[in-house]
């Protein structure tokens, strides 16, 4: 739970794949997912609470049968979280590339080169007002 941003970052690779704003434009966009998740409170939110919640089911003294209820209940959290948030983005960078006449948007951290960083246009759609130092 802890390691949360690789694992939604691949997730939203996958759902950003799809985005296509129309038009002929061969234009690749690109998001920063490490950095908004470095930024977006929602995200930050969710990462402390369900890690809080790991914490404290391991810590607890209940029985094992009964901590496996309660990870597998923190499982289904994660899942909802990781489809909520994931959506999010996705709506973001749909609105973004469709302004943009962008073909495809993927995620920064998979492209060697190349594309239009669209983040900043994304994290003002979530309303993200801290910005990280991008990474190349």
């Amino acid at each position: 739970m802890r390691h949360l941003a690789p694992f939604v970052a691949a997730v939203v690779l996958l759902g950003l794949s799809g985005c296509n704003g129309g038009g002929g434009s061969s234009d690749i966009g690109t998001v920063n997912v490490s950095r908004i998740t470095a930024n977006w409170p929602k995200f930050l939110n969710y990462q402390n609470q369900l890690a809080a919640d790991a914490s404290a089911i391991d810590r607890s003294s209940v029985s094992d049968a009964t901590k496996a209820k309660e990870r597998a209940s923190l499982q289904q959290r994660f899942l909802r979280f990781q489809n909520e948030v994931t959506s999010d983005v996705r709506s973001a960078a749909e609105q973004v590339a469709a302004q943009r006449h962008l073909k495809l948007v993927v995620t920064r951290e998979f492209v060697g080169y190349g594309g239009v960083d669209i983040t900043p246009d994304v994290e003002k759609i979530l309303q993200i007002t801290e910005t990280a130092t991008p990474t190349p």
